[in-house]
This record gives structure tokens, C-alpha cells and sequence, in this order.
């Protein structure tokens, strides 16, 4: 759609199921909980792993573009495809305005297409959500955490490091 200028790079829009649905705008603690956690992934990433944010991912018909990703490989190695399924360790999303969407169609997206661990960042209720083990178009696990506590984190499969989850919060 972009090659053919029906929508142009940059427009708030992001393709779910087949259809654009247009993002939210960003609050100042929807910025700011998505650069400590960008930048706490970015400590607990290891090699062979990078971390992105706002960048568009490829998963059947859906390209959502989450507010976090730790992606398997390089930068350079994604120059000609965006990552896909198999590409991703960690999504995560960050809701204030959109907790329905994010914990219901992204949620369908992100098990459908096999995503292993997704995270929803509620920052209305100081919360997160912690979704693995997608079986179908659902997680078959899901794991709340609040504000004074520390999470785990597991990238494929395996213990990465934790974190306290206040430190993501503004």
C-alpha cells in the first residue's frame, strides 16, 4: 500500500486481520514507559538478539507495529522483509487508551501467529499482564503482575534476567 501511495510511510495506521485500524497518540507515559522498557530489554537481550519499537512486524494478515519487540538476529538481517513469527522472542505493547485492543485483537494476533511471550504494560492500573504458551488463537497462560513486583523474564524458554515492574512505570 505504501508503494502504491494508498497510505504513506509514517500515517498512524497499522494492519490487524486485514484491516487499517488508526493508532492511538502517544501520551508522555506511554513515551516514557516504552523507553525504560525498550531499554531494559535492551539490557536483558543477549547476543544474537536486538531490540526495536514502533516497527512494523509481519504476521499472516496482520502487520502490527508494537511498542517493544526483541527480535532474533541483526538489524541488517531484516533489510528486505520485516521480522516474522519465528523472528520474535518478546512483544510487548504498551496500554493507556488501548487496553481493549491490545488485550483482545493484538492478544488473538500475537497467539495466532505464535508469538511466545506477549506482555501488556497497563499503565491505567500499574499492572502487567504476561501472556506465553500461545496455543491456537489464545495463550494458554497468562500471569499478572503488580507494581511493586519483579518479573521474570523468559526469551525462548530460558531465564534472561528480571526486572521490577515499577521501574517501567512513570
Amino acid at each position: 500500500m505504501i508503494a502504491s501511495a494508498i497510505i504513506h510511510d509514517g500515517d498512524p495506521v497499522e494492519l490487524l486481520e486485514g484491516v487499517l485500524v488508526k493508532k492511538a497518540r502517544k501520551s508522555p507515559a506511554h513515551r516514557f514507559a516504552t523507553y525504560k522498557t525498550r531499554k531494559l530489554c535492551e539490557r536483558l537481550a543477549s547476543t544474537g538478539r536486538y531490540v526495536d519499537s514502533h516497527a512494523p512486524i509481519t504476521l499472516g494478515s496482520s502487520e502490527p507495529e508494537p511498542d517493544v519487540a526483541i527480535i532474533h538476529g541483526e538489524y541488517r538481517d531484516y533489510t528486505d522483509r520485516h521480522p516474522g513469527p519465528g523472528d520474535i522472542a518478546l512483544v510487548v505493547e504498551i496500554a493507556d487508551a488501548t487496553l481493549d485492543r491490545d488485550r483482545i485483537l493484538k492478544r488473538r494476533i500475537y497467539a495466532s501467529a505464535g508469538i511466545p511471550v506477549y506482555w501488556v504494560l497497563d499503565l491505567n492500573r500499574r499492572r502487567l499482564e504476561v501472556f506465553s504458551d500461545p496455543k491456537g488463537d489464545n495463550y494458554s497462560r497468562c500471569t499478572m503482575y503488580e507494581s511493586h513486583q519483579r518479573i521474570e523474564v523468559v526469551l525462548d524458554g530460558s531465564p534472561a534476567g528480571t526486572i521490577l515492574l515499577s521501574d517501567l512505570l512513570p
